[in-house]
Formats: structure tokens, sequence, C-alpha cells
């Protein structure tokens, strides 16, 4: 009995994964439910297209996608340049001064945010 306990406790989700459980049936319950209120607040309300889950799961598909490949062309870049692996880099940069770690994250921040200025440009 008492290696029976340890196996049970070990097939039940944690508690994050069963918060994150709730919050998608909570989600999923509103999706389906908060049309209908509101049909019942405005009747002239339009209703959602149901395709719209299809949309959604070709969302993430295409970015899971454009994960790996970027994940994989970014590995092979690395490879070419005969650059570090990324947990030497990781370790690398923690040994790094409290200073120098703080000016390579505001520099990084600063390339981000004139790539995303950039491509606000561009769309205009």
């Amino acid at each position: 009995m008492k290696t029976l306990k340890p196996a049970l406790t070990a097939l039940l989700p944690k508690k994050q994964i069963l918060e994150k459980l709730m919050l998608a049936v909570i989600l999923v319950l509103g999706w389906h439910t908060l049309p209908k209120v509101l049909r019942t607040i405005e009747p002239t309300a339009a209703l959602l297209d149901a395709g719209i889950w299809q949309l959604i799961l070709l969302a993430l598909f295409c970015y899971a996608a454009l994960l790996q490949l970027s994940w994989w062309l970014l590995q092979r870049f690395w490879q070419s340049l005969g650059l570090y692996k990324l947990t030497d880099m990781v370790s690398l940069f923690k040994q790094l001064t409290s200073w120098q770690q703080l000016s390579f994250f505001w520099a990084s921040f600063a390339l981000l945010l004139l790539a995303a200025i950039a491509c606000l440009a561009a769309i205009v």
C-alpha cells in the first residue's frame, strides 16, 4: 500500500496544469454561452462564424511550424559560423558582470524596439 499512494499521486496532474485546464474550460464555455447572452440583450447582434475554430487551429499549426523552422535555421546558422552551443552561451552570459548583462539587455531591447518600429514603418 505504501507504493500505491505515490504511484496514484504521480498520475494526478499538478496544480498548474489543473489551473490551465480550468481556464480553458471556462473560456470554451464562455465562447459558447456569450453569444446567446448577447442575443438576449441585443437581438440584432450578429453571431460569430463557426469556422473561426479552423482559423485558430491553422494559426496554431503555422505558429508551431514557423517556430520549428526558425529554430532549425538558427541552429544551422550557428553551426556554419562555428559559434558555441546555446548552453555554452548561457553559461558565458552568466559569467559576465552585472553591468555587462544589463547593457546586453538594453541593447537587445533597443534592437527589438527598432525592428518593431521598422515593421510598422514598412506597413505605413
